[in-house]
């Protein structure tokens, strides 16, 4: 990151050289315009670093069936569509992946075909969602690269295990999960974990588990109480983790009649926060818990998420050494 104090000083102000200005957007699900929206964010905004706080991922695969004449068919959003040509095939294209999902072209046979197989969708879905995610990659060291802003993004507990290798892959965007990273003058420390959730997500940890991975990371910072935390889950009962109570079987409890909010954070990451007390702590993973709160000396936000509306919410920051300067909720 010496590339921000060099150009920070250029503007011949000697406090502006130890600032650090950052934006923040968790859990996009997949929405291709809420990517390409978090990529534009650094320019839009003025910052110096943008940081990606996981759930990249879509939930689900369209299958358009595409035949030799050119015609298509596919069933969206319990709708049929129907049309001709590559332009009428782009414009739905666009429209799947506004709403976090992927498309995917085949013969109509090779789409029956896995009907009857579970196993092979799994396989189909990831194969394709690793390309998305490429795809994604690809635009983004582009961009950043011309734009000169940093990116640091991790996956999310719904994530799977195949994002690892796209992210490690890329060329400008900085992998920062487990690790350790500088943001300008500031360390960050990243997990992509979330405590148990109803959906048995991929990357999730009973609370000491999480603790003890949460406190090792915390463990190598060498001043932690300068530090960024970027905690994909957010800390319990902070106002920042407030979600609809959920039955066993995935329906919302009721509770005069009403439907019963709760906090559903981490007791692990609210211990470690409390503990470390860094500047600045960064979550997503309840959309609905849009907010921020003060634990001690620490300002945790929440940054929420409206992804399939096309809409990115998100957290303008800018850092001192000691202090959180200003910072603000924004939605683009």
């Amino acid at each position: 990151m010496e590339l921000l104090t060099r150009r920070r000083r250029g503007r011949g102000d000697a406090t502006a050289a130890k600032t650090v200005s950052l934006y923040y957007a968790s859990d996009v699900h997949g929405s291709d315009v809420c990517w390409r929206k978090f990529l534009g964010a650094g320019r839009f905004y003025g910052v110096d670093a943008l940081i990606m706080g996981g759930d990249l991922t879509g939930k689900a695969i369209v299958p358009i069936a595409v035949a030799e004449d050119g015609s298509f068919r596919t069933t969206f959003i319990g709708e049929e569509r129907a049309g001709r040509g590559d332009e009428a095939l782009a414009e739905l294209e666009a429209a799947i992946r506004f709403n976090g999902m992927y498309p995917w072209r085949a013969a109509a046979a090779e789409i029956e075909s896995y009907l009857d197989d579970p196993e092979g969708r799994a396989r189909l879905f990831e194969r394709v969602l690793v390309d998305e995610l490429g795809r994604w990659i690809a635009l983004a060291d582009e961009r950043l690269a011309e734009y000169g802003i940093d990116a640091f993004v991790m996956p999310g507990n719904d994530d799977p295990w195949s994002c690892d290798p796209v992210l490690e892959a890329a060329t400008h965007v900085q992998a920062c999960d487990g690790r350790v990273v500088r943001v300008g003058p500031h360390e960050m420390i990243s997990c992509a974990y979330a405590n148990p959730t109803p959906w048995d997500s991929p990357r999730e940890l009973d609370e000491d588990a999480l603790y003890a991975k949460l406190r090792a990371l915390a463990d190598r910072l060498d001043v932690p109480e300068q530090a960024i935390f970027n905690l994909h889950v957010p800390p319990y009962d902070s106002g920042l983790d407030t979600a609809n109570e959920m039955n066993p079987d995935l329906t919302l409890r009721y509770v005069g009649g009403q439907p019963n909010p709760v906090p559903v954070g981490s007791t692990a990451v609210r211990q470690i926060i409390e503990e470390v007390q860094p500047l600045l702590a960064l979550h997503g993973h309840i959309h609905e818990s849009r907010g921020e709160v003060q634990i001690g000396r620490t300002l945790a936000i929440n940054s929420g998420s409206e992804y399939n509306s096309g809409h990115i919410h998100g957290v303008v920051a800018t850092l001192g050494p000691e202090s959180v300067l200003k910072h603000q909720l924004v939605i683009g």
